[in-house]
């Protein structure tokens, strides 16, 4: 199945007609052959309320339909904060060297558009969104954050984070509180300390766009654990994956935990480790989301002999410090996603999570309310070459949000 081009619905510039206004004859005799536009009798505000019951691409879509629906749609006007609920898209692309263009699913109308997404220059970036909001980090310089909204191509790019353009590993998180639509990022550098195999310096660095600055509220030492690529905000909490150095750590232990840092107190001074959560079992391709404040963890289950060779995927719910397992993946599903570690991406927001497979382009839905298993409808990427592959994230599409 193919895609729809969603260059054709433009966010800016779409082509619209203009239609007159209705008026009687000089006569005064009204003929009953006219028909009557809905649209001409509306007021502007019942007009943005029906609009805002459409999905967002039906919305962008009609804002070529005449002038007034053009102005209407894109006045960024307030009715856009009081849309019914967008379920958050995926975008899909290619691991490359070329400018990073793909294609974007919305499975309310199960449907796949041509998107290039704005300021993204590298397959490698880091991302993370919120509430229609997207944070990038640039993989090669990672002082450069931006963030955009993909809907109306409006970016920004933030201050340099602290810190030096690389580390040895850096996880990136960003929330947007929904009413103020005031955000927040986070970057988790880990570097090894030099001579020290054992241990890994760990920094936390925070920015608020209603401040518009930088602070590093911490700076601590890790013995026998090192940071990732994997963290995120959900509660007021900063969550972040660690593993296991293999030192200082016995060989029955889970090789990761979950820390967790208050963004509300900040303490500069808390022994992250004494408050690790660990993992619920052997775990590779661990991923965090914040799912309408709830924290749930997708990974790859792994063997008890072999932890880096999975069985199966699973979802756990963390409540009370506590994992609890939602759902594993049924059999018929895990079938293809191949039984080496790193071979599945995962992401979500709201109630859907998309899980993708790095080496074919078919993606797969869990929605946790209902427990749901769906494949989307067949991606218009297409494998070029065998070992090609390709990834992807999720967002809300929204229209009432700048950077």
């Amino acid at each position: 199945m193919g895609s729809e081009e969603w260059e054709l619905y433009p966010y800016i510039g779409s082509q619209v007609m203009e239609y007159g206004p209705i008026s009687e004859g000089s006569d005064g005799d009204w003929n009953g052959d006219v028909a009557v536009s809905l649209d001409a009798v509306l007021p502007d505000d019942l007009l943005e309320k029906v609009l805002s019951f459409l999905p967002v691409a039906s919305i962008i879509r009609s804002g070529s339909v005449c002038k007034r629906w053009h102005e209407i749609v894109h006045a960024q006007r307030q009715t856009w904060s009081k849309m019914v609920p967008q379920r958050p898209w995926y975008f899909m692309f290619t691991c490359s060297e070329d400018a990073v263009s793909g294609f974007a699913y919305d499975p309310s109308l199960r449907k796949w558009y041509g998107f290039d997404f704005p300021c993204i220059e590298k397959s490698n970036w880091s991302t993370s969104s919120s509430a229609g909001l997207v944070c990038l980090m640039d993989s090669e310089n990672r002082r450069r954050i931006m963030v955009c909204n993909p809907i109306t191509k409006d970016w920004r790019r933030l201050l340099d984070a602290p810190g030096g353009k690389t580390a040895d590993y850096s996880a990136l998180a960003f929330s947007v509180d929904r009413s103020s639509h005031q955000y927040t990022v986070a970057v988790a550098r880990s570097n090894q300390v030099p001579s020290e195999h054992y241990q890994w310096e760990f920094t936390i660095h925070l920015y608020e766009s209603v401040t518009g600055n930088w602070v590093t509220p911490f700076t601590g030492v890790l013995l026998g654990w090192r940071g990732g690529d994997e963290c995120v905000i959900c509660g007021g909490m900063l969550y972040y994956l660690v593993y296991s150095t293999g030192v200082l750590v016995n060989n029955n232990e889970h090789r990761h935990c979950l820390v967790m840092y208050d963004l509300a107190a900040r303490p500069n001074h808390t022994s992250l480790m004494s408050m690790a959560i660990p993992v619920p079992c052997a775990l590779t391709c661990g991923r965090l989301m914040n799912l309408c404040e709830r924290l749930v963890l997708v990974g790859g289950i792994g063997k008890q002999d072999r932890p880096g060779i999975i069985k199966g995927i699973g979802i756990w719910e963390l409540h009370n410090k506590e994992w609890r397992e939602v759902a594993r993946m049924p059999h018929k599903f895990f079938q293809g996603f191949g039984e080496f570690d790193d071979v599945f991406a995962s992401c979500g927001a709201d109630d859907l999570i998309y899980i993708q497979s790095y080496g074919s382009p078919a993606l797969l839905t869990f929605e946790i309310n209902q427990k749901l298993w769906k494949w989307s409808v067949k991606s218009p990427v297409s494998k070029r070459f065998p070992l090609q592959l390709f990834t992807g994230f999720s967002f809300e599409p929204r229209l009432d949000i700048a950077s």
